[in-house]
């Protein structure tokens, strides 16, 4: 940690716990001040979180913790979070190198910056330096397939790396906004200008998907630096990304050296003390949803903005008015891979369900046929009555057939089509490679509505219909930012607006402020206001 810097300990003692005062401590000091650092834990020590709510130290935690450790509390949860001062300290490390870049980034031309991504796409495109970056992706893979793990995103593909190649050259065609006079105030001897400017240092946890390191420099088109800790799964693959390409096109762009930082730390702790850090202007998390709410709790306890990826998974809403072939092929193309925009719920209206499910089946049958494996179905069953009435409609080869279903692990046998109920409509379905799909019948279009806007994370809704009434009153009622009329893969930043996406908010946990759900690094912007008098005899 930097000298003088508090640790980034959130949980607070009373006065008679077992805190061994700093060596430096001024001896007439009273206990409880903010100079006090925890050295111990010990069993069954009260910690005071959320106010009036407290938690007791475990044994293991009281036996693990260390001097130089830190303890965060997560205040929803009220789970203990032991920061070891190793994975503190790798964060702090990243975080001072890219705040001492980022005072240096306001004197640096655009033109520097546009080098520097040049400099990374050319790298990348490079096969003999992008060789030890795609061996490294290798061992990340063979290395995550022996814990069991999911390599849907982890793997470098030959896609994954002509997209980074695409969006980092696509930088230089955006104009970097810094300067830009947003408005402008003029009065008897002076007037005043609001100019958009760099933000500072953004703060990037994000899950096992290489292709996020390139996305995170984006924020550097608008004068940010960035520093950010990736997954263990894909470390390996960050670490060479880091050493063959950001590095040496940030020195060959002249680009202070701690303009990119990766936090060099495997650990979970390493991102708790990353978002617990008060120097970043910025947080942004992406990954599975208890997670990424944990490290907004943390970064939001210190004062940081947050922007959350968490909890995804794709509605649609079918009415009455649905043409089958339409919404065949949207049901398809919506599960053609799994990522947060892919469909995982799908209301169909009951009264034309015996038309409808159908091809909700075809086009869940077709996703897997392309992926040469099977479907997994599951269908809302709220009675007897409505499991008799679903079993029909879905037909035979489903709730009575066994199949291997491609998990994380391998191939499971598993039943194709199960019940589920009410509550399982928030679950998101993380498959590895059978596509997955919820199925739920409702009475019209506002009860799914309703069951969505109650369900869903609030995320991406698509209504199939033929009835421009039924898309208004969606519009007009659903709860979500991205709502559209097909498929549901289409709410990306670098396919909708051919921007590299750096990650999208879902209404989960509230709405956005004066912008959109698709986070791009030129959105990363402040205004400061800049005022010029004329008038030299001007006072108050």
């Amino acid at each position: 940690m930097p000298p003088g810097r508090p640790p980034p300990t959130v949980a607070r003692m009373d006065s008679d716990q077992d805190a061994t005062p700093a060596p430096d401590r001024p001896s007439d000091l009273p206990p409880g001040r903010p100079t006090d650092r925890l050295e111990r834990l010990t069993a069954g020590q009260p910690i005071v979180f959320a106010g009036d709510r407290v938690v007791t130290v475990p044994a293991a935690l009281a036996d693990a913790f260390a001097p130089g450790d830190a303890l965060l509390v997560d205040e929803t949860s009220g789970e203990l979070l032991h920061v070891p001062a190793a994975d503190r300290g790798a964060a702090a490390d990243a975080v001072t190198a890219a705040a001492d870049a980022a005072l240096l980034l306001g004197g640096v031309e655009d033109a520097a910056v546009d080098r520097f991504f040049h400099g990374f796409a050319d790298r990348l495109a490079d096969d003999a330096t992008f060789a030890p970056i795609a061996a490294a992706n290798v061992a990340d893979l063979d290395a995550a397939r022996a814990r069991g793990r999911s390599t849907t995103r982890l793997e470098l593909t030959a896609r994954m790396r002509a997209d980074m190649v695409a969006g980092l050259r696509g930088w230089t065609d955006v104009a970097a906004g810094r300067g830009t006079v947003v408005d402008t105030r003029q009065h008897d001897g002076w007037s005043l200008e609001q100019v958009r400017d760099r933000l500072g240092v953004v703060a990037f946890v994000f899950e096992g998907r290489p292709n996020v390191v390139a996305d995170a420099c984006g924020v550097l088109r608008g004068g940010n630096a960035v520093v950010f800790r990736i997954g263990s799964d894909a470390l390996g693959t960050a670490t060479a990304l880091m050493e063959h390409a950001v590095r040496p096109a940030l020195a060959d762009a002249g680009l202070p050296a701690g303009t990119v930082s990766l936090v060099a730390s495997a650990a979970r702790a390493a991102g708790w003390a990353l978002f617990a850090d008060d120097r970043l202007a910025l947080a942004v998390a992406r990954g599975s949803g208890p997670a990424v709410a944990q490290l907004g709790g943390i970064a939001r306890r210190q004062g940081t903005p947050v922007s959350l990826h968490g909890t995804g998974g794709a509605w649609m809403l079918v009415t009455a008015a649905a043409d089958v072939d339409r919404l065949r092929s949207t049901v398809a193309a919506s599960l053609d891979r799994k990522v947060c925009n892919t469909l995982n719920t799908c209301c169909v209206v009951r009264a034309a369900a015996p038309t409808l499910v159908p091809a909700v089946l075809a086009g869940l049958e077709a996703a897997a046929a392309a992926r040469g494996v099977e479907p997994k179905l599951h269908v809302l069953v709220r009675d007897d009555a409505e499991r008799a009435a679903v079993e029909a409609l879905v037909g035979p080869g489903w709730f009575d057939r066994t199949v291997a279903v491609a998990r994380a692990g391998g191939a499971v046998p598993e039943v194709r089509a199960e019940p589920c109920d009410v509550d399982d409509l928030a679950v998101e379905w993380e498959w590895e490679d059978s596509p997955e799909l919820t199925l739920a019948l409702v009475d019209d279009l506002d009860e799914a509505v309703a069951l969505c806007n109650t369900h869903s994370p609030r995320f991406v809704v698509s209504v199939v219909s033929e009835d421009p009434a039924d898309h208004d009153h969606a519009w007009r009622t659903l709860e979500a930012p991205f709502v559209g009329d097909g498929f549901t893969r289409w709410v990306d930043g670098q396919y909708a607006l051919t921007t590299p996406e750096l990650g999208l908010s879902n209404w989960q946990g509230g709405r956005l402020f004066g912008r959109g759900g698709i986070l791009t690094g030129d959105a990363i912007a402040t205004v400061r206001t800049r005022m010029r008098q004329t008038d030299p005899d001007l006072s108050r």
